[in-house]
């Protein structure tokens, strides 16, 4: 229990971040973080499912990344298990050959708000480079304030968007 309102703490204190921020509402907001890779499509979309690798522990209930796991598979759970305790961070929607991994799921303090949220992984190849895109789109009801939400949730989503871009071009967050 510590943990978790250690987790919620940090993540309502953390300020906004440097990223496209949009359709801030009460109902809602979208974050897009772009990172350019020297890597492959696929091979950013293979490191997704390797969440323990490169997602930051202080943004786990456990507080241990290795409890992490997410199965690049539709139905597959990007969930987090540890002695005495389990959580289903979200749920696979779609993994495809056209390097792209969606999920649904409320993160973190989100969770216990009725919300709904689709985070994309996706890359591709423009002018001879890849750009690893990470989007994370919420919404639900107005009357929870989601625009209170949005930077905090744009710090957190884009230091694990940045891990992810490092673990895939230099094999560390």
């Amino acid at each position: 229990m510590k943990r978790r309102m250690l987790w919620l703490a940090l993540f309502m204190l953390a300020g906004p971040a440097r990223a496209d921020l949009a359709a801030v509402s009460p109902t809602g907001f979208t974050i897009t973080h772009r990172h350019a890779l020297k890597a492959t499509p696929q091979q950013a979309i293979e490191a997704v499912g390797r969440v323990d690798r490169w997602w930051n522990g202080d943004h786990t209930y456990s507080g241990n990344p290795a409890n992490l796991r997410l199965e690049p598979v539709a139905g597959g759970c990007f969930c987090e298990r540890w002695d005495g305790g389990s959580v289903q961070h979200a749920q696979v929607l779609y993994v495809g050959k056209d390097a792209v991994v969606r999920l649904q799921g409320a993160l973190g303090p989100l969770q216990e708000l009725p919300v709904v949220g689709i985070l994309t992984f996706a890359a591709a190849t423009g002018e001879g480079k890849t750009v690893l895109t990470v989007t994370y789109r919420v919404a639900g009801p107005g009357d929870i304030g989601l625009e209170k939400w949005a930077g905090a949730v744009d710090k957190v989503i884009g230091e694990q968007a940045a891990r992810l871009a490092s673990f895939v071009d230099k094999g560390k967050p």
